[in-house]
């Protein structure tokens, strides 16, 4: 090669090195949106494989007229502050076989027109409508759809847009290698059923015609069952399903409260406290009182009242907003009473609340809810007292007259059991005392007088 071509050939590479120096940190920036999106490092290799991400620059000079002309921005173009590159990133088909599945929930205030529509939009994607259950009061509805991938989000917006969007859950499903596993058994099924069919026609005895003729169904039925999952997989994969519950709007009104309980008063500041307490006589006790909107209606006019406490919503100091106020779903209000612990408590806290419609107007539908905590007091531990002492002397007085009265109670059933002792005793006595016979004492025969003595 001549000296002027080696010269030629230099200044070339030169000129690379330095445009990719100049470039590093376009190319560093373009391969970290490629590894954000899941392309990898790859995104500028010219022999990319089908199923990775794609990137397609484009520069125009401030001012010149000649070259490609800058494309309009789109939303989801990545805008570069270096020397106005716009990279336009697009994502091709990258080849796996994903499951999209979405759960939505909203709620209505006309349940049957809001059904109509909601079959309306995925009709006009052209999807499908694979099931549909109404119940009656509440009313509430819930449809199946069947919609392209493609299609997915799009159908998502429309059926959020009905009404009120309670609830949304979507995921997608990566099946990739479980089609692969069965397309594979379905080949290795498919092989095996031939070999069967060629052995059975050439089989000349009998008894391995019926055998053969066993393997080949059995074979034959296997095959069918994967060809069946296999379909079913591949439906999956071709239509995105989508399940719509659509509610009344303003049906389920509910309210709970909670009761807890502190030691000491700072007007509620501690609240809440504890589900209970074990405390010592005259303690100063604060009770926190929770009142949640746990239904889907707005609630008011609230009504708190406790027996045992003798308190009502007029004597509780507010904390945390206000018993007056309109209280939303998923809200809550706190609400504290400053007492005295005397005796051992069960509370009975009892709320009760009205619901609202959508415009503001009571329903004809009072919610109400009950709680307790058990606080238990015991007399603090010290040096008695003389009223103390008293008080011991005077209750241990009264329990030894009730076990004497106990116990009189036990014996009065027994009573003659001493006097049948007393009479056993008396009456062997008198025998023990009574004149008895000896042996040395002459026996008289009967009928000899003092007459015979004489003679």
């Amino acid at each position: 090669m001549s000296t002027w071509k080696q010269s030629g050939m230099m200044l070339i590479v030169l000129a690379i090195v330095a445009a990719a120096c100049a470039g590093s940190d376009r190319t560093e920036a373009f391969e970290t949106i490629a590894t954000s999106l899941g392309g990898g490092s790859g995104g500028f290799d010219a022999n990319q494989p089908e199923g990775t991400l794609a990137y397609a620059t484009e520069t125009t000079v401030a001012g010149s007229t000649e070259g490609p002309t800058a494309p309009e921005k789109s939303p989801g173009d990545v805008d570069s502050t270096d020397g106005g590159l716009t990279p336009i990133v697009a994502q091709v088909d990258t080849g796996r076989d994903i499951i999209y599945t979405a759960e939505v929930t909203v709620a209505v205030t006309d349940v049957a027109a809001a059904t109509a529509k909601a079959t309306q939009a995925i009709q006009s994607l052209g999807g499908l409508v694979f099931g549909q259950q109404t119940t009656g009061t509440p009313p509430q509805t819930t449809l199946i759809f069947k919609v392209l991938p493609e299609d997915f989000q799009t159908a998502l917006d429309r059926l959020g847009s009905l009404g009120e969007l309670r609830n949304q859950s979507v995921t997608a499903d990566d099946v990739t290698e479980r089609v692969v596993d069965l397309q594979s058994r379905v080949a290795t099924a498919e092989a095996s059923v031939a070999r069967l069919r060629e052995l059975l026609l050439a089989a000349a005895d009998i008894d391995n015609i019926v055998a053969l003729e066993n393997q080949l169904l059995q074979r034959e039925t296997d095959l069918e069952t994967l060809r069946g999952q296999l379909r079913t997989i591949e439906g999956q994969v071709a239509f995105a399903t989508i399940y719509l519950t659509i509610t009344q709007a303003a049906s389920q009104p509910a309210v709970r409260v909670d009761v807890t309980a502190y030691p000491g008063h700072d007007e509620g500041a501690a609240c809440p406290g504890t589900a209970g307490l074990f405390v010592d006589r005259d303690t100063e006790i604060t009770y926190c009182f929770e009142i949640f909107n746990v239904g889907d209606t707005d609630l008011t006019d609230f009504s708190l009242r406790d027996v045992i406490l003798d308190i009502e919503l007029d004597d509780l100091l507010p904390v945390l907003g206000s018993a007056e106020d309109t209280l939303e779903p998923g809200q809550s209000i706190v609400l504290a009473a400053e007492l005295v612990a005397e005796r051992r408590i069960k509370t009975q806290t009892n709320v009760t609340a009205v619901a609202l419609d959508k415009d503001g107007n009571p329903l004809d539908r009072p919610v109400s809810n009950k709680n307790s905590i058990e606080i238990a007091v015991v007399d603090p531990v010290g040096i008695p007292s003389f009223t103390d002492g008293l008080e011991s002397s005077w209750r241990l007085l009264l329990d030894g007259g009730q076990w004497g009265i106990l116990l009189v109670g036990v014996l009065i059933p027994f009573l003659w059991v001493p006097l049948l002792l007393w009479w056993l005793w008396r009456r062997r006595r008198t025998i023990a005392t009574a004149p008895t016979q000896t042996d040395d004492q002459p026996v008289v025969p009967a009928g000899v007088g003092a007459d015979s003595s004489e003679g």
